[in-house]
């Protein structure tokens, strides 16, 4: 099988969380672009459905909307039923839903600490779990996080610790993931993006003064774009990638180098 092949992701089954909009949406979009029949996975009912009829239509693949909150167990159990039984297997999961909250460290609630760890932690651990479950008994799989360039580093000038400390442990929640299976086949790897002009992001009258001051120190001097993750999640989803698990991949246009 040539690297063109072993790119594409044609009959695989996968389902991404956090998938109605932004870099969710993006990387649903490309998996079905390759080949993939896609679960596009959130909070928002209405909106993925509507994300998931407009990949379905663009790409000619199977799409199908599930709403789930992915800090419950219970709605990340019947998640994983439902992707079953839409597809009957899943072979590459895209841990994706996350939030950011900008308080300063001595001002923030212990509530909303809670609830930052609970959604970009805890619910990638159990959206990972459930797939890992599935992909052991069926004999392998992959599974893709997303972290964060802020695991790497401390953004400035917002504040955010707990968004940071949150994609920190996705990086280490990962790598324990991959050594835990990787006898058993299946592959776990991060993404870290910098910062991405999503719609949300490039809409917000909030963080209009906030890009241009992130802009001004990125050495690309821009944001980067969602489609621009997606060649690497298409790459950590297919049999290209076979030897290449407990990795995180920086995609910023070289921020954290600076």
């Amino acid at each position: 099988m040539g690297i063109i092949e072993k790119l594409r992701l044609d009959g695989k089954k996968t389902f991404v969380t956090g998938g109605a909009r932004g870099i969710g949406f993006s990387i649903g979009s490309a998996l079905a672009e390759a080949g993939a029949d896609v679960a596009i996975v959130d909070m928002d009912e209405a909106q993925a459905k509507s994300a998931a009829e407009t990949i379905a239509r663009q790409t000619g693949r199977k799409a199908i909307a599930i709403r789930a909150d992915v800090t419950k167990k219970a709605d990340v159990d019947a998640m994983t039923a439902a992707v079953l039984s839409a597809f009957g297997r899943i072979d590459a999961a895209f841990c994706n839903a996350g939030i950011c909250m900008n308080i300063p460290a001595e001002e923030m609630s212990l509530e909303d600490w809670e609830k930052v760890i609970r959604i970009n932690l805890t619910g990638v651990f159990l959206s990972a779990q459930a797939a890992g479950k599935v992909m052991i008994k069926q004999g392998g799989g992959s599974i893709i996080t997303t972290a964060s360039m802020s695991a790497h580093i401390v953004n400035v000038p917002q504040p955010q610790c707990s968004y940071n400390a949150s994609k920190a442990g996705v990086i280490q929640l990962t790598k324990s993931l991959a050594v835990e299976w990787a006898l058993k086949n299946v592959r776990v790897n991060s993404i870290s993006p910098g910062y991405i002009g999503t719609d949300l992001t490039l809409s917000s009258p909030t963080l209009k003064p906030l890009i241009e001051k992130w802009n001004a120190m990125a050495p690309l001097k821009r944001l980067g774009k969602p489609e621009e993750l997606q060649a690497i999640a298409v790459y950590l989803a297919g049999d290209a990638s076979a030897f290449t698990t407990g990795s995180d991949f920086v995609i910023d246009g070289a921020f954290t180098c600076i």
